[in-house]
Order: structure tokens, then sequence, then C-alpha cells
């Protein structure tokens, strides 16, 4: 049963961390395979679970260190038609699948979880295209009836809201909301920006927002950023605006680079992790209703602890 769906706990004042670059680390630090960088395979072999289980757990302690909540994102990020029929899975194993990315993190909570350190489930949901490219935009319909699928898959388990991370346009995310809302599920949308702030469809992210909000009367629980350094997108964020405030979570990359430039990248750019926490600690300054930190593309733990540290003495 899902246990903080009708009051979400990361709506409040406390911090929440979330883990960091799944796929980065399974592939360049752990030697795995990952076909169209999707890690819901791993949930198929007893060696993929124990090494998702202990992924988890590692950022979970993290969290326990500085007396921070927790979000926990399943695997799903890849698991939709499209991708998963790319790497050989069926409308029924993306389905199985998908239950299985939750009872994993369910289990794990049912474990971990204390009084004082409150632990969320979220699905994950990802872009129908390519979350640094996309070839094509869906119409806010198409959208709604492509990700109605897995939104009602997750409403069926554990699952306390979705996240759509990457996600690189309005239509698709005023579909994928639609379809949140349909479910009775709470839905954080994540956007994913370029060097200059704005949306890989040209959208600054401001108007994303406002557009998103608009279209579904404020249907979101709030919205991320994720994929892309602070830098690209720190400054483009307007003490004051009202869009800002809906922005609850950040999973920055660790890198600088260009989403261009990381895709022609052969080795991984971990950045400074120091350096990250500290950037973190900044934007929580400045915007203390972003509860959710977390990491995305060349993180790992080591960001994660450094942005746990940082942030925490920052509160002072």
């Amino acid at each position: 049963m899902a246990k903080y769906r009708a009051q979400l706990p990361q709506l409040g004042e406390d911090l929440f961390l979330t883990d960091s670059g799944l796929e980065t680390t399974l592939i360049y630090r752990d030697g795995y395979d990952l076909p169209a960088f999707a890690a819901f395979p791993l949930l198929d072999t007893a060696d993929g679970r124990t090494r998702l289980a202990a992924y988890y757990r590692t950022h979970v302690a993290i969290a326990r260190t500085v007396g921070a909540g927790f979000v926990f994102e399943g695997v799903g990020w890849r698991a939709n038609r499209d991708w998963g029929e790319e790497i050989g899975y069926t409308p029924e194993m993306l389905d199985r699948v998908n239950r299985d990315s939750i009872e994993l993190v369910a289990e794990l909570r049912d474990e971990l979880e204390t009084a004082g350190m409150p632990m969320v489930i979220s699905g994950c949901i990802g872009p129908r295209d390519d979350g640094y490219h996309p070839t094509s935009v869906m119409t806010e319909g198409e959208a709604e009836a492509y990700h109605h699928t897995q939104v009602a898959t997750y409403r069926e388990t554990d699952a306390d809201l979705v996240s759509a991370l990457t996600v690189t346009n309005v239509p698709e995310a005023v579909g994928i909301v639609r379809a949140a809302v349909s479910c009775a599920m709470p839905v954080a949308i994540s956007f994913t920006v370029e060097t200059d702030g704005t949306l890989p469809a040209g959208v600054g992210l401001g108007e994303a927002i406002e557009r998103v909000d608009e279209a579904t009367d404020a249907g979101a629980a709030y919205f991320m950023i994720n994929c892309a350094h602070p830098t690209h997108f720190a400054a483009t964020l307007q003490d004051g605006a009202d869009w800002v405030q809906r922005i609850r979570g950040v999973r920055a990359n660790s890198s600088r680079q260009s989403h261009a430039e990381l895709d022609d990248a052969v080795e991984l750019d971990a950045g400074d992790p120091l350096e990250f926490g500290q950037e973190y600690a900044q934007l929580r300054a400045r915007y203390p209703q972003i509860t959710v930190l977390g990491g995305c593309c060349g993180t790992d733990e080591r960001h994660i602890q450094q942005v746990a540290q940082a942030c925490v003495s920052s509160r002072g």
C-alpha cells in the first residue's frame, strides 16, 4: 500500500536526499552493459537486483548520517513502450519490471525507514524520445495516452508518486501530468536544460513550467531540474518568480559539458564532488523550497555525500 501518496512529506521544509547517476555508475564504474542506457533489465537477474539494492542502501546511509529523508527513485526511466521494444521487452514484460522496480524499493523501505526518516517511493518515467536530442514531439493528447500505461501500472503498486525525468518539451510534460491526474497519482516533472538554461526543445525553463501549470491547472505536485550542471540553470532562476517556487528538486550532472559533448565523451567526467556540494548549498540558500536533492549523469555517492554535508552545514 502506498504510504505517502495522499501527503508527500517532501512538500514540507525538511531536506530529502535521493540517489545519484545510476546508469553512469553502472556503466563506467561497475562495467555493466546497459542496452539503450536502461537499468531496468537488472531486475531480471539475482546479481542485478543485489547490485541495485546495494546502490540504494549506500545512498540511504548518507541520508541517515545527516538526518534527511530519502526518496527512492525506481529504475523505470526507460521502461516505456518504445525503449522497451528496442531492447526486446513486450508490454507485458514492461508491466512486470515496472512493478518489480517498486517492489524492490518497497522492501528496502520496510527494512530501513524510521519514524524520524521518512522514505518516499517514486515510480520513474522517462521521455518517449531521447532525453538530450528529441527528434519528434508528441501532442499533449498523444503524450497522455502514451504515458498512461506506465502511470497506471505504478498506481497499482506502493509508489507514492511518479517522477518524469529528463523531460525535454512542454507537450509531453502536459500529457504526463494529465495521465497522472487521471490516475490520481501525484507527479513531479523534471526538465533537462541546455547550457543556456533552455529546454532541448528551445523553450525557457520558466516558460515551460508556467505553460504546464496553465494547461493542467497546476496539476503537478512540483517540478525538478535534472541532467544539467548547476551553472547551466542557476542564472536563469529569478528570485521572487512564482514559477521558481514550483521547483522543489534538483538532480544535476557533475560535468559542465554540454549534452552534445557528453554524448561524444569516451570517459566519464565526474567533476569535483566538493564543488558540487557547495553549488547545491548555494541553491538551497537562495531557494529553501528546494527540498529534494540528488544527482544525475556522472555523479555517485561521493557527490551526494558532499551535497548532504554542505546543505546541512548551510542550515546552521
